[in-house]
């Protein structure tokens, strides 16, 4: 007698869905998007001349024949002094890992923090690390073959290497992935106002010339604080993420969201805020079952960058830090 077929049981796409999420933030901050941003910002003529300077004369006839810009495949001083994150894009482009970029060996190690924070340490020589780059970058391409580089190829290139990088990353904490997209993109919004940063804090510096601080927390999940004294903050916004997927689970969410926005309450923070990564989502329940949060966020919303969640959400971090409202790269 045959035995009954085992029935097919695959596991949710749960770690896909927040990998798109954090893709999402990761295109703002330091991927082909926001190498595009930041060139907007820029002289075109100035850039122009870096390229003729740094980039062999061949590859500038090259890429033009292609009709792309030169500035999508190599960097240069100018570019990453617009936005130090972009050195992530062209070590990507390059297929190499963080772990073996930034290593003594290679020399890159002290540019870590211009990946990581977005600052340029204290005596660093942009003028070579753009020279070595465009180096290593112009024998990508002629290993390609210049006829088939296009810019979606470029895209995918980083993406292969992006890939392994977030996997190695998100099983440090459940919902790590979708709270670092939230921190990244908090980050963007801040930049114009940035002093220092770090892989776990932020620091900018206000309209009043206080200091305000972006940073992890263990519960609420990302808080920020003014600093008033050497040890007194004004606690402006408590922010908690549940990066969980499942719908049915929603309400054991939002009543963990409570919990943490009532401590918060007792610690002063002005501002709770809590984001969910469901689709389905009802404001009114969540406000009954969670009467400590201001506002509700769903996280595919705001770091797509162009809804009225964002808008909001980007509005509301601007206003109550008190940093200027211009917009970053």
């Amino acid at each position: 007698m045959r035995s009954k077929p085992k029935a097919v049981n695959l596991p949710a796409p749960t770690l896909q869905i927040e990998f798109s999420i954090c893709l999402a933030a990761a295109r703002k901050a330091y991927l082909i998007d926001a190498l595009s941003d930041a060139v907007a910002t820029l002289d075109i003529r100035a850039l122009d001349a870096q390229l003729s300077e740094y980039v062999p004369r061949k590859y500038m006839g090259r890429i033009a024949a292609a009709g792309l810009r030169a500035e999508l495949i190599f960097p240069v001083p100018i570019i990453l002094q617009a936005n130090p994150r972009l050195l992530a894009y062209y070590r990507l482009l390059l297929g190499i890992s963080q772990k073996a970029f930034y290593t003594n060996s290679t020399g890159a190690a002290r540019y870590k923090r211009m990946e990581d924070a977005g600052i340029i340490p204290v005596g660093a020589d942009i003028k070579a690390l753009s020279r070595e780059l465009v180096r290593c970058l112009a024998e990508l391409i002629s290993g390609i073959g210049m006829r088939r580089v296009t810019r979606d190829l470029l895209d995918d290139l980083t993406l292969l290497t992006l890939g392994p990088q977030l996997r190695g990353g998100v099983n440090v904490k459940k919902g790590s992935v979708s709270i670092q997209a939230v921190f990244e993109l908090v980050h963007m919004i801040v930049k114009p106002a940035l002093s220092s940063a770090t892989e776990k804090s932020i620091e900018v510096r206000n309209a009043a010339g206080r200091k305000v601080l972006i940073e992890f927390s263990a519960d609420p999940d990302i808080v920020i604080r003014e600093v008033i004294g050497k040890k007194d903050f004004r606690n402006i916004i408590a922010i908690e993420i549940k990066g969980g997927t499942d719908y049915s689970n929603i309400h054991n969410r939002i009543g963990e969201a409570e919990k943490s926005h009532q401590k918060a309450r007792q610690k002063g923070y002005v501002e709770c805020w809590t984001i969910v990564n469901v689709e389905r989502f009802d404001s009114a329940m969540a406000s009954r079952e969670s009467p400590s949060t201001n506002r509700f966020y769903r996280l595919s919303e705001i770091v797509d960058g162009r809804t009225t969640e964002f808008s909001d959400f980007r509005s509301r971090i601007i206003a109550l830090t008190g940093i200027s409202d211009k917009k970053g790269g």
